[in-house]
């Protein structure tokens, strides 16, 4: 097992020239993303809420050689998210693609038992924000000739008990996706979704190293557990996410919209 932010290996310049938006940039994903995007030669306009966190991924894509500017955004905010599509076009005067990342993660329990309230905020953040901020980019992306990814999960796939609230949310944002690449396909936009397992991070080592300590056994042995679950008998790493959503977003995917990718190791087939 690894821990940690891992060195970001080389990256073919799919992304050359491109001006890329990404949205929810943390530790996990939305970093790898980013910093990938940016070795693959993109232009990175970075968004989330923390703007100390955008700051050092900036800095990082910076110490890279690559370019990249911090959008402290709200998405669930309509001023917020067009402060980051304004400060996008101002900077660099287009906007090529755009990675929808930011989420909440609804408690762990039965969607009987949710608080509606709690389910309705989880669907500002993980559907209604995507379809704004996508609207916001419709003449910029039509413009680019453009593409719109959409993290997603493998929630949609399996049968796992108390993820009901987020997979009501990522069920949307999967006919969202489709219905969008209905939309913006005459236009000449791809809209695709990438739909990640398990992604071996922050938040997974967290509940690994939990279950290992309330068990009294090695954190290896219930990564083990779980990776068996897994056709490669590994759980993907947040690059591994990350280069499927920068394929979609490049050229080489030009004909390619509508569709869900499941990047899960093999977790789940579909």
């Amino acid at each position: 097992m690894t821990s940690g932010l891992q060195a970001p290996q080389a990256m073919p310049a799919l992304l050359d020239g491109k001006v890329v938006v990404v949205s929810g940039v943390g530790t996990g994903l939305g970093r790898s993303v980013a910093v990938r995007g940016a070795l693959a030669g993109a232009r990175i306009v970075l968004a989330a809420r923390t703007a100390s966190r955008l700051a050092e991924v900036a800095e990082e894509i910076r110490e890279l050689g690559g370019t990249a500017v911090s959008v402290p955004t709200d998405l669930t905010d309509d001023a917020s998210a067009t402060n980051l599509v304004d400060v996008a076009l101002a900077e660099f005067g287009a906007v090529d693609a755009v990675v929808h990342n930011a989420f909440v993660q609804p408690p762990h329990e039965r969607l009987l038992d949710a608080e509606f309230e709690s389910v309705r905020q989880g669907l500002d953040v993980n559907l209604l924000a995507a379809l704004n901020l996508t609207r916001k980019l419709v003449p910029a992306l039509e413009k680019s000739q453009g593409s719109v990814v959409m993290i997603n999960s493998m929630v949609l796939r399996n049968q796992l008990p108390n993820f009901g609230a987020y997979r009501v949310q990522k069920a949307g944002l999967l006919a969202l996706a489709r219905s969008l690449s209905v939309e913006l396909g005459p236009m000449g936009v791809r809209v695709n979704s990438v739909a990640p397992g398990y992604i071996w991070a922050e938040r997974v080592q967290r509940m690994v190293e939990k279950q290992a300590e309330q068990r009294g056994v090695d954190p290896a042995e219930v990564y083990a557990e779980i990776a068996a679950g897994t056709d490669l008998r590994r759980l993907p790493e947040p690059d591994d996410i990350a280069n499927a959503v920068l394929f979609l977003a490049s050229d080489l995917a030009r004909a390619i919209t509508g569709q869900c990718l499941d990047v899960n190791c093999g977790h789940a087939h579909h």
